[in-house]
Parts: structure tokens; sequence; C-alpha cells
């Protein structure tokens, strides 16, 4: 048992820390981070806007974690919102939309790449295991933290 604890823990911080250092070799040239990418990922799926407390949520981030980001998004001029407004809607500008096309096509690059030897059958059974697996622990979690209290 202890051997598939390891594995598996270790699996997923490698695979965890191997995607934030693509991530940082992706957006450093941009004078960004990684918390850049999912910002532009997600603002760029909803062309209609987010709100920083949306952002935080899809991007698993806390909010100020998201209101750094923004603030430094704005300060180069891929983002527009009110900082000084609470709910403010947040979009790409022109500039942003264009730096997000570039990361969501690098970023389909990597999964690409990380994915080749898959067939899709196998490709879509991985992520769905994964999905179970999310669910799984979350629901253990919920039952630790039910059964402490």
């Amino acid at each position: 048992m202890e051997d598939l604890f390891v594995d598996f823990t270790l699996s997923i911080l490698r695979l965890n820390k191997l995607v934030q250092k693509i991530k940082t070799f992706e957006v450093d040239k941009y004078g960004l981070k990684p918390i850049h990418v999912m910002c532009s990922y997600y603002l760029n799926k909803n062309p209609q806007g987010l709100t920083a407390k949306e952002l935080s949520e899809l991007t698993l981030e806390d909010k100020a974690a998201i209101s750094r980001a923004l603030k430094m998004m704005q300060e180069k001029g891929y983002v527009i919102y009110d900082a000084n407004r609470r709910n403010a809607t947040i979009k790409l500008t022109e500039t942003g939309k264009q730096f997000a096309n570039i990361i969501c096509a690098r970023a389909e690059k990597a999964v690409s790449a990380g994915s080749m030897q898959f067939t899709e059958e196998e490709r879509i059974f991985f992520y769905k295991s994964l999905d179970v697996i999310n669910e799984n622990l979350r629901a253990y979690y919920k039952e630790l933290i039910k059964n402490n209290q």
C-alpha cells in the first residue's frame, strides 16, 4: 500500500512541478508568471469577461494572488477593468487576446506532447480516471472533516 501512495503522490507532484516549469518557460519572456497563463486562458475562453472571484474559482488560486496577477496584466496592457470597483468585469485587450492565443496554442502543443503515445480512447480514459480520482478524494476529504468535528 505504501508504494502505491508514494507512486501516486510523487507522480502527481512531478507532473504539477513540470507543468509549472513549462508555464514559467512560456511566460518568462513576457515578464509574467505561471498564474497569468490560467488567467489568460480563462479570459480568452470567456470574452464577455470574468470577475476576480470567478477567476479565483476557475484557477484554484486565492483571490489575493489573482488580484496581484490582474494588476500586473493591467500594467502590461493585457486586461482592462476598474480596479476600484467591486466585482469588476475583467476582459482581455487586443494585446491580451494576442497573448492568450499564443499561450493557448502553446498549451495545446504541450498537452499533445504529453499524450502523444496515447490513442484517443486511452487519452479519454486517462482524463476520466483523473476526474474520478479527484472526486473520490474530495469525498474522502469531506468525510474526514465531517468525522473530525
